[in-house]
This record gives structure tokens, sequence and C-alpha cells, in this order.
């Protein structure tokens, strides 16, 4: 390996973080911590005080930030941030690997590979799928996309923030996963705070709900797991056998929570969603299958 290998692949290989939030700091940490020389920028210089006292370096622009690292990790708000900080950089991009790991549509994320590889860049998209006092722990994963031999180059620095899931080369496959992932996340939290709501009208506290609550969630993956070793197989072969749930008792159970939440003057926008899947499905005359059928109309919605 000549010199630049050595610094791009080395266990003591520089990296640039850009973005100091507190995702950015924790990697920044992370990187630190195994031995990684660390230079970072962000808008707000104050916001690296504590990753500098920790043993980065300081760029005093995005360009020196990006010349410091052939490996750049962006933790930013979306990709429009990414344009902003690194309009006036482009010429300093050529040769070097971008790993952006902010938040934004697969669409967007696919422009934004194609905008590095006109600057002579190679790109990563990525998801951090923990929150970041996570990152670093063997708990945390992250999930990749993009070109099999840039995922390998930089794998062993990016395993140290989690465990690297490479999803393939299309560079929209980590972000649609990322989405995918935080629709569940979301939802289930709105689910949550509904619950509690609605227990609060009946002079419960969150103190003492939650703990009830937490189980509830905590067991959707058993009751889905139940009889089969992952449910996603029946999905893939379109099969909703009604044996044990179906889209008429769910969907009588989606009203109930309506008229419930209605009763206590609880705002309507959960519930009526739910409640419109399973409606759509008994109106296609899928009452008897599984309540998995709700897909169909999610797939093609009117």
């Amino acid at each position: 390996m000549n010199e630049r290998q050595n610094r791009t692949h080395g266990q003591d290989s520089a990296v640039t973080v850009i973005g100091l939030g507190p995702m950015g700091q924790a990697m920044t940490r992370t990187l630190l911590t195994a031995g990684h020389p660390v230079t970072v920028w962000n808008r707000t210089a104050s916001r690296a005080d504590g990753v500098v006292a920790a043993g980065a370096t300081l760029a005093a622009t995005p360009g020196e930030a990006v010349e410091a690292s052939d490996l750049v990790i962006l933790s930013l708000t979306d990709y429009q941030a990414m344009y902003d900080i690194l309009e006036g950089t482009t010429a300093s991009l050529a040769g070097r690997t971008l790993v952006n790991l902010s938040s934004d549509t697969p669409d967007r994320t696919r422009e934004a590979a194609s905008w590095a590889a006109s600057h002579d860049a190679v790109f990563l998209s990525g998801g951090v799928m923990v929150p970041a006092p996570m990152v670093g722990t063997e708990a945390a994963h992250v999930y990749y996309s993009g070109p099999d031999e840039v995922m390998e180059n930089h794998r062993a620095a990016l395993a140290l923030l989690g465990t690297p899931k490479h999803l393939g080369e299309d560079p929209g496959l980590a972000q649609m996963m990322y989405q995918a992932q935080l629709a569940v996340f979301l939802t289930t939290l709105s689910g949550l705070m509904h619950a509690t709501a609605m227990l609060g009208t009946a002079g419960m506290t969150a103190k003492e709900v939650m703990p009830e609550l937490l189980s509830s969630a905590d067991s959707i993956g058993d009751i889905l797991r139940a009889g089969e070793e992952n449910p996603g197989t029946a999905l893939d072969a379109g099969e909703h056998p009604g044996d044990l749930s179906t889209v008429d008792m769910m969907g009588a159970t989606s009203d109930h929570i309506v008229e419930t939440s209605a009763s206590l003057g609880l705002d309507l926008a959960l519930p009526l969603a739910v409640r419109a899947h399973y409606r759509r499905a008994i109106e296609n005359g899928h009452g008897s299958d599984n309540w998995t059928r709700i897909i169909d109309s999610i797939r093609e919605p009117r």
C-alpha cells in the first residue's frame, strides 16, 4: 500500500466528521477512542468544544475538514445541508469517500450519489438505527448502500460505529430501510402516546400505565412470529389465512378505538388512519382474510 492507502484503510486512518449534533459527537468520540485521528467541522463551532477536548481537530472551514481525510462522514439534518456545506469545496472531493448518515428520501439519496460522482468522489448512504448514546455499542447497527468495494474499503472504521449491514449497490436502499424502520418506530411512539392519553382521561398517570403499554409493544414481535419463523414468507406468497385473526375482527376493534377516542375528546388522526386500512380491505371483500391483507390498499391506495 502507498501512503494514502495506509491513511485510508489503516487502523489509525484519518476520518472527518461534519455535523456535530448528538449523533456526530457520539461518532467522533467512538472513532477517537479507537485511535483514529478525527477532524471535525460544524456550523456552530462551539459544539466542537467537547470532542476537541477529547482529541479531535477542529477545521476552520468545510474545505479544510474534507482535505484532512479520505473518509468523510456527514451527520446532518438532511441532504440539502450537505450541498449547502460542501458547495464551495467540490474541488477537494475528488478521490474521497463521502458517507452520508443523514436522513432524507431514497430519491434524494440517489441524486446525491450522482452529485458526488460528478465531482469524482465515491458515495455511501447510511442510516444509524440507534440513538446517539448507543453508537459504538454492541447493540448498534447501521444500514449502508453503495458500491461493494467502497463499503469493504472502509468497513473497519465504519464498524466501530455499529455493525454494518450493507444492503446493496443502489444508494437509495439504505435510506429506504431507514425510513421503513422509522415508519414502524414513529407510528409505535404515536400509538403509545395515544394510549397514554386515553388512560389519562380515566385518571391514570403515565407512570402507572407506561410499563403495561411497553409490555404490549414488546410482545408484538413474539406475537407475529408465533407459529412461523418469518411472518414475511406468507406475505411474499400473497397468503393471508384468517384462522387466527381476521380483517373483520381487527376492523371492529379499530371502530371501537375510534369511538372511544372520540368520546374522550382525543385527536382522531391516528385511529382514523388505522381504521381506514381495515375498512378498505372489507370493502374489497377480504373481511375473512388475515389482518395482513391491509397491505393491499397500502401498496395501491385509491
